[in-house]
């Protein structure tokens, strides 16, 4: 089975509405363009014990997860002590961090307030940061990076990269068709058991169905599926045949 990926965004900010998430659709991204599918995303406001639930939640899982935001060194940072808290140790000083806070503020003095920015959970092991040397951290298939975009992206690339690429499919091996449904049955109530026989027939497909709504009126139904060449046109032939037998108007997705 493949592995299941999730991502957890983390910010009062984000939650408020004064800044905009560009972490969403850049992971995302990524494991597309690896093959990979993002399975789900959780937004977190900056409280501590909940995201001490969430992630010892998330860790009892097995799913890979990119944690972005919480973990520097202000009072409204709670990341790094949330991770402590879900797996039941201490914070530490963490010596591979240390030697990349030294290269960071070379000739510097490394204040206390400097030394909390890699000061993690006991026993977890870093994530490189190629934008400042300020490392994340990762433990139980959990990345953790910043809420910067800049820094936090190459971060999530690397783990990718490091850790999953076995994972990886070829995405030029897939393709994804669809047609646009219209009049009075294109819904997906009146579809569903055509839906479930394309999911239940082929498992490697992923199926999609789309609505689309002008004002209070349907305007349309997009319904498809993506996936191996060869199964996604027997799929789409299915699917064609049964609309038409139903009488459902289709036209070719362009």
């Amino acid at each position: 089975m493949s592995r299941t990926f999730g991502a957890i965004i983390i910010g009062d900010e984000i939650l408020s509405g004064k800044r905009q998430d560009k972490h969403f659709t850049k992971i995302a991204e990524l494991l597309g363009a690896r093959g990979l599918r993002l399975s789900w995303v959780e937004y977190l406001g900056d409280d501590r014990q909940r995201l001490a639930e969430t992630f010892k939640r998330t860790m009892a899982t097995g799913d890979v997860v990119f944690s972005c935001g919480g973990i520097g060194n202000t009072p409204d940072d709670h990341t790094r002590q949330a991770v402590a808290l879900a797996l039941g140790v201490d914070l530490e000083l963490h010596a591979e961090g240390y030697e990349e806070l030294k290269v960071r503020f070379a000739g510097e003095e490394i204040t206390d307030k400097r030394k909390l920015l890699v000061t993690f959970p006991l026993g977890v092991q870093i994530v490189p940061n190629p934008f400042n040397r300020i490392p994340g951290f990762m433990a139980n298939g959990h990345y953790f990076v910043p809420g910067f975009p800049q820094m936090a992206h190459p971060m999530i690339e690397w783990a990718l990269d490091t850790f999953y690429r076995d994972e990886f499919k070829a995405v030029s091996g897939m393709v994804e068709k669809a047609v646009l449904l219209t009049g009075p049955m294109a819904y997906e109530s009146a579809l569903l058991d055509l839906m479930e026989r394309i999911v239940k027939d082929y498992p490697t497909l992923r199926l999609f169905s789309l609505p689309s709504l002008v004002g209070k009126e349907r305007k349309h139904l997009e319904l498809g599926v993506e996936g191996e060449p060869g199964l996604v046109e027997q799929a789409m032939a299915e699917i064609r045949a049964e609309v038409e037998r139903r009488g459902i108007d289709w036209a070719w997705r362009t």
